[in-house]
């Protein structure tokens, strides 16, 4: 019989980290990580870092929900609670297909509801919200109960209460966030033998501060300029509410330097329908460090029609298509959505959960990373959401059709075809046909700003830049052509700056993305990442105020 979705969805096999398998993917690390009997990662975190080159002990961990998982039975080392909620975060993204910037929105949303229930057990940290008003303390927490769930009339261990509260925190965080999802996260609530129903603001108990914590950081992200309620403007959920309309139309350029929509094919020979700009109010949410969303711009701009860079970039992306490898078409298609579909900031997200697997974090280690890492992605999000709205710049598949028009360009065919002489009107990036390129402006990448913020974060945390992790793309696993790869593709990546720099190229690979683009996106994204840090170690340190 298989598992209910909610169990198959939780469980993580692990080789020397993360599996995570997507049409034929492994993500594996190279480090020499040996099996932790240590329950929910109760084992004090090593904070090393592993030798490159060390040799590799492949270590399988299935962690599904078997019983009660806070009661930290000794078992082969299962993800610490953090890791899980940030799973079931993933899941909902997977499963309700939102933009990557309101994705990178609710992985910080539910971290932060996390941390601010788990500082309320640290000795220094503070909330972002209540500050330090709901901290605990040891000796008076150690008598308390939690009474409106059977399983837990009794006292209960001050490590266990740090479960318990980070978990409604979760929980209330997730059924706002994915509402539509709400029978997959309380499913999981249940299997960890909470109540669901426990809406508890008696912060005496765990489920009190845990439910206190996250309305809190609800309260004020409901009205952070993200329109996740639709209240703006009367709308759907995240809706625009600033009166975009795009310049041009999928049929005609009427403005060569601007984002034109294209009509779309949702499914393979269905009928095409018009890219609606995804996000275009994000530069005016609120951000967690960020000062404006042009902070960090400096003097860059993407080129304008009539100027030689702007067919020179045109010429390096045919330059590209046309020499395309197999590792790089791969490198395009794995860095395009996250390895299985959670976007960008959810790909970053499954690399810190591998990073919580190999220095064998503990909860509190967990809690400092993904607070930290979540909330600089979720910066970039508004400084590259920002910054698009701005210069509203042209894609490469538009300005390649506008400047070569009735010329003949060397290129790839499409799918299956390889390098042909081609009409540049009907010149493609290397995508599959149901996307052929995003729904909001080129300039600058999201992808690039995501991935060096996060990079940012990891080698702040680890005291390291090295990674060690790789996947293993096999044989005609592509989504774009059929006979793609011919043998198996293997990515390393010694450093998480090379993932970064890695993600970032992926762009240009795939026809997403110019150079500058890119390049300027990175820039941003270690900028911000670095703020990012420092600000989200004042609340780690206790040395931030509450709002």
């Amino acid at each position: 019989m298989s598992l209910p979705l909610w169990r198959r969805m939780v469980a993580l096999t692990l080789t020397s980290g993360i599996l995570a398998s997507c049409g034929g993917r492994s993500l594996s690390s190279s480090s020499s990580i040996p099996p932790v009997a240590s329950g929910d990662g109760s084992a004090s975190s090593s904070r090393h870092t592993p030798a490159a080159g060390s040799a590799a002990a492949p270590l399988s961990t299935v962690a599904s929900l078997n019983g009660d998982l806070l009661a930290a039975q000794s078992v082969a080392r299962l993800p610490t609670i953090v890791v899980q909620w940030n799973n079931v975060a993933l899941q909902g993204i997977r499963d309700t297909h939102p933009g990557p910037p309101m994705a990178s929105r609710m992985l910080a949303v539910a971290n932060t509801c996390m941390f601010d229930a788990w500082a309320a057990y640290d000795e220094h940290a503070v909330g972002t919200q209540l500050g330090g008003r709901l901290r605990r303390v040891r000796y008076e927490s150690d008598a308390a109960v939690v009474p409106r769930y059977r399983a837990f009339r009794r006292p209960v261990r001050f490590e266990i209460q740090k479960k318990i509260a980070i978990s409604y925190a979760a929980y209330r965080a997730l059924v706002d966030l994915f509402p539509t999802d709400a029978a997959m996260v309380t499913a999981f609530m249940q299997s960890l033998g909470l109540d669901p129903k426990d809406n508890s603001d008696n912060v005496r108990n765990p489920d009190g501060v845990g439910n206190v914590a996250c309305r809190a950081v609800l309260a004020f992200r409901h009205h952070d300029g993200s329109n996740q309620l639709g209240d703006l403007n009367g709308g759907a959920p995240y809706s625009d509410y600033t009166g975009f309309v795009p310049v041009n139309t999928p049929t005609k350029i009427n403005d060569p330097n601007q984002w034109q929509p294209l009509c779309v094919p949702p499914v393979v020979g269905g009928p095409c329908v018009e890219q609606t700009y995804i996000g275009p109010f994000w530069g005016l949410v609120k951000p967690f460090a960020l000062k404006s969303p042009t902070q960090f711009l400096g003097a860059g701009r993407p080129a304008r029609y009539g100027e030689a860079r702007y067919i020179e970039q045109a010429k390096q992306m045919l330059d590209y298509s046309a020499d395309l490898t197999d590792e790089q078409k791969m490198i395009a298609e794995y860095w395009a959505n996250g390895p299985h579909t959670e976007l960008p900031p959810g790909h970053w997200n499954l690399f810190a959960s591998f990073v919580s697997q190999r220095d064998r974090h503990d909860l509190d280690d967990d809690m400092k990373m993904f607070f930290a890492e979540s909330n600089a992605i979720f910066d970039a999000s508004i400084a590259a959401w920002g910054i698009k709205r701005i210069f509203d710049s042209v894609r490469p598949v538009t300005a390649i059709h506008y400047a070569f028009k009735g010329m003949k360009v060397r290129a790839w065919g499409g799918p299956n075809r390889g390098t042909q002489l081609i009409e540049a009107g009907d010149w493609r990036p290397y995508q599959a046909t149901t996307f052929v390129t995003p729904p909001f402006p080129e300039y600058l990448s999201g992808h690039s700003a995501f991935s060096a913020a996060g990079a940012v974060v990891l080698r702040h945390f680890t005291g390291s830049d090295y990674f060690g992790g790789s996947v293993s793309l096999l044989p005609h696993t592509s989504a774009v052509e059929s006979n793609t790869p011919a043998t198996t593709v293997t990515l390393h990546w010694s450093t998480f700056t090379d993932a970064a720099n890695q993600a970032g190229i992926s762009r240009r690979y795939g026809g997403i993305h110019f150079t500058q683009g890119d390049l300027n996106g990175r820039e941003v994204g270690r900028l911000l990442g670095e703020q990012a840090y420092q600000k989200a170690l004042t609340y780690i340190n206790g040395t931030a105020g509450g709002r």
